[in-house]
């Protein structure tokens, strides 16, 4: 029998953190990897499945925020650290966690990046957000026009506090953006880890501060020099774009790489738009609703007729039920559905990466005012986070 335990010391911390590491195939962390993670646990958070006494499961989450489609911020849970022995997958394991975890949450929604896409559909996650990764031939790109901003590059001492003070300040400003706890920050200043050879650019506008640029250089054979975009925040066009010029204009760099949101304009940038190519597209946002009335209320609603939306949750039936939604908010009410769906892709329209007509044409829901269940849900702009757990 699995039981589910709330994990309250280091040593069962570190523990967890090596039958996680094992689950992804990495080694147990060194001291040293250790010192940094260890600050990253969160105390009530941290949950490990036991058989016998023995652990045999791990999952973990973070306080944060989220932001929402109309702008609302509301309380969030980052989700990571899921694991299960080699020898005890396929036993309910992680289905037994993933209920402990989702009824204990106190927060109305989640979010998690999945290392394989067909594991968390059946825990209530949908696809909610996705990136692009784009890389520009950086001897070829040429950005009309100058600079209307200045930039400086800074140290990492002052990086440390400066980065965590402006996205803090503007680094919540679109749907799918969400807030970075403490212990995020402690592993992005591991001197010995993912902090090391970093770079960082601040963008100052009239008003003060207004973006950020983190990068790293790689060393390519036949001394080519790859960039890579590791951090990526602004509060403006001009900012945005000054940066991009700010990175253009260092020697010895021949291509950059960078991840970016679907709609992102970076190609419009280039005399040559052929100097971007994108490489891939990727999921990134896994949304759980875990507390759906809450989490329908919470965001806006474009111009259509009212749609009554039936929500279907195995994990958690107290979702269940008809929800009315129209340009003026949602509330559960007692009608005749329109059309029906599994909590999993309502996560995956929530945010306006996908539409209840595309879902429907893939034969994922039945349905009808499907045009008008489309144009509530409409986005301005599609969801990007930019931050990875």
């Amino acid at each position: 029998m699995t039981d589910i335990r709330v994990l309250d010391d280091e040593a069962q911390y570190r523990a967890h953190s090596t039958l996680f590491r094992r689950a992804m195939h990495w080694p147990p962390a060194s001291d040293e990897q250790w010192e940094v993670a260890r600050h990253s646990y969160e105390a009530g958070r941290v949950l490990a499945a036991f058989e016998n006494d023995e652990m045999v499961g791990t999952t973990a989450s973070f306080g944060s925020s989220l932001v929402v489609p109309g702008g609302s911020v509301v309380p969030h849970s980052a989700i990571s650290r899921v694991g299960v022995r080699a020898d005890h997958t396929r036993r309910g394991v992680l289905t037994s966690l993933m209920r402990e975890q989702l009824s204990a949450l106190p927060d109305p929604v989640a979010t998690l990046r999945a290392s394989e896409g067909r594991i968390y559909g059946r825990f209530g996650y949908g696809l909610a957000g996705r990136v692009r990764f784009v890389e520009i031939d950086a001897k070829r790109a040429v950005i009309p026009g100058e600079m209307t901003g200045r930039v400086r590059m800074v140290d990492q001492d002052t990086a440390d506090k400066l980065l965590l003070e402006l996205h803090d300040a503007f680094g919540l400003n679109r749907p799918g953006q969400i807030s970075r706890w403490p212990g995020w920050w402690a592993r992005a200043r591991d001197r010995k880890g993912e902090a090391e050879n970093s770079v960082t650019i601040i963008h100052s506008g009239p008003d003060g501060d207004d973006g950020f640029l983190t990068y790293k250089v790689s060393t390519e054979k036949d001394f080519k020099h790859r960039m890579s975009i590791e951090d990526f925040e602004w509060a403006n066009d001009d900012a945005w774009r000054d940066l991009w010029i700010a990175v253009l204009r260092l020697d010895l760099i021949d291509h950059i790489e960078n991840e970016v949101s679907l709609d992102d304009p970076v190609t419009l940038l280039f005399e040559d738009p052929r100097v971007v190519v994108t490489k891939d597209v990727f999921d990134e946002i896994w949304l759980r609703l875990v507390d759906v009335p809450r989490m329908l209320a919470a965001r806006t609603y474009g111009a259509a007729e009212a749609v009554v939306i039936e929500v279907r949750d195995k994990l958690l039936p107290a979702n269940d039920g008809c929800y009315r939604v129209s340009p003026d908010g949602a509330e559960r009410v007692d009608e005749q559905a329109d059309l029906t769906i599994p909590v999993d892709l309502l996560g995956a329209v929530y945010l306006g990466d996908t539409t209840f007509s595309q879902l429907a044409a893939a034969k994922r829901i039945e349905g009808t005012r499907l045009a008008d269940a489309d144009a509530l849900f409409a986005v301005a702009r599609k969801p990007y986070c930019g931050t990875f757990f």
